[in-house]
């Protein structure tokens, strides 16, 4: 008996048996890594990692995947970055969560670290413990309760010290901002995978990750209907587990765990369906009756579900917009993630392969309405922080004041929400002071004039730019400043109009590096 490796479609790893079949009780001992393949494991951290194999036992060229294929687990590497996160906005007394994780280069939690990190405020204001003590229980990261006793914006300082003393990794929080008049702002990834179908991980630690090493309000993990080595359409067992793992991770008040899939065509463009209920089935794009966006709405009419589309300007498919969302189901749209901006062709981190006249703000202007989200569309375990080994991500604002379902939904629904490409930027708009995500009827009162702009960044301000009716029509430069708040003036708004604003930042740690943030429309009737 001769074994041949070659290597088939997908860059899976063949073995040809020649001479004789295999007989019953024999074994084959793969030696991973070995040879010229250039074989390595997942630099992500994960359980339960699949070393998938599929037999084709008749040489007819299709294969049938073992279920029962073994995993191992990856452990994270040595800690490489810290990750302060603060809640956003607060009232003065109040008692507001830190949540401190030690992260690898990849963005996985040290989960056997111990150590421990200084801990300030560059302006003080803000009771926190000069030393935080982390071990290995922590699993990479710890929630300790923070007094926010006086009004202002704090942020925390962060420093890990080496052997000798040296500071070996430093890092500063997002921003709180104190009796600042700011809507309470909660934050959430409605867009991620795991093993169930081509991402990083189970979906236990998906949404353990979020809640615990992200600091999310809110999350969705949504797996692809039929995309991956074992289909979750087909597989009821995958859906249960990920339904479970949602359950589970659901605690109102503290952290909304939302169950999710992603309906994968591959001819009308990718949407992500999110349940605010405990039930939801998948409706695959596979199915006849679930082909269209039309029939998915149709689907999930009665039910308490919205969908979003998502990398829709361009790679790697496409939206097609000729199937106007249907507003009760598709309030929202995903105007960033880990592949680019699909706002506008003018965007900076524009996704890759965009297509002319298929972008956000052409959608837009052809009558259609939607408020903004960015989401991460991770697959490799990270909601929350996918910015950090990409060159681009996706947060959810949303100005609720409960951080429950139906708070987040009703949000959604009445488009109070923004979207960042990863950093906790605090944006607030208003047009004759209403806020972002309004729709103002001027039969009934008189065109708005004055456009209002606050911002406070986790670095550097860049600049605002103000959109009207598909082109830039105001922009403002901003040096050496944290937060900004300005007005623009409009004249002339008129019915079919719509106005939103994209505001531009540095990063702290890589100053060539933008992050964005855009508000979600206001539309004038």
């Amino acid at each position: 008996m001769l074994l041949e490796p070659r290597l088939l479609d997908q860059g899976l790893l063949g073995v040809e048996v020649k001479g004789r079949a295999l007989e019953p009780g024999e074994i084959i001992r793969f030696a991973y890594g070995a040879g010229s393949a250039g074989a390595m494991a997942d630099r992500y951290a994960e359980r339960g990692s699949r070393f998938w194999i599929a037999v084709d036992g008749d040489g007819d060229g299709v294969r049938a995947v073992l279920e029962a294929s073994p995993a191992l687990d990856v452990l994270p590497g040595p800690a490489a970055r810290l990750v302060l996160t603060l809640q956003s906005t607060a009232r003065r007394g109040e008692v507001v969560p830190l949540v401190v994780a030690v992260l690898d280069a990849a963005g996985s939690a040290c989960t056997d670290f111990e150590g421990e990190i200084e801990l300030s405020t560059a302006t003080g204001g803000l009771a926190v413990p000069e030393k935080l003590s982390m071990e290995a229980a922590h699993q990479g990261a710890r929630a300790i309760e923070v007094l926010a006793p006086r009004p202002g914006v704090f942020r925390v300082i962060g420093r890990l010290r080496g052997a000798g003393g040296a500071v070996e990794i430093a890092a500063i929080s997002n921003p709180l901002a104190v009796d600042q008049g700011w809507p309470r702002i909660l934050w959430g990834d409605l867009h991620g995978h795991s093993n169930c179908s081509d991402g990083t991980g189970l979906p236990e630690d998906y949404y353990r990750y979020a809640r615990d090493v992200a600091a999310l309000d809110f999350a969705a993990l949504t797996d692809h209907d039929h995309y991956g080595i074992l289909f979750l359409d087909q597989h009821q067992a995958m859906w249960d587990e990920i339904r479970a793992a949602a359950l589970r991770f659901h605690q109102p008040g503290r952290f909304v765990a939302l169950l999710g899939y992603e309906w994968t065509s591959w001819i009308h463009g990718h949407r992500h369906v999110v349940f605010f209920q405990d039930n939801g089935r998948v409706l695959s794009s596979l199915d006849p009756a679930f082909r269209t966006p039309a029939q998915l709405w149709e689907g999930l009419r009665g039910q308490q579900a919205l969908t979003f589309a998502h990398h829709s300007a361009g790679g790697p498919i496409a939206t097609n917009w000729s199937y106007r969302p249907d507003p009760d189901i598709e309030p929202i749209t995903e105007v960033t993630s880990v592949h680019g901006s699909s706002e506008a062709l003018d965007s900076p981190n524009l996704i890759y392969r965009p297509m002319r006249g298929n972008t956000v703000r052409a959608a837009l202007d052809h009558g259609l309405r939607f408020g903004f989200v960015g989401s991460g569309d991770s697959h490799d375990g990270h909601p929350g922080l996918a910015h950090l080994t990409a060159p681009s991500g996706g947060l959810a604002a949303v100005f609720a004041e409960e951080c429950t379902r139906e708070g987040i939904l009703e949000a959604l629904k009445a488009r109070r929400a923004y979207a960042t490409n990863g950093a906790r930027i605090l944006l607030d708009v208003r047009l004759g002071g209403r806020l972002m995500g309004s729709t103002i009827a001027l039969g009934e009162e008189p065109a708005p004039r004055e456009l209002t702009v606050r911002a406070i960044g986790t670095g550097p301000l860049a600049g605002i730019e103000v959109i009207r009716s598909g082109a830039v029509v105001e922009a403002k430069a901003i040096e050496d400043a944290l937060e900004i708040e300005t007005t623009f003036h409009l004249e002339g708004l008129a019915r079919g109009e719509y106005v939103y604003v994209r505001v531009t930042q540095f990063d702290l740690e890589e100053p060539r590096r933008v992050f964005l943030a855009w508000s979600s429309p206001i539309f004038l009737d």
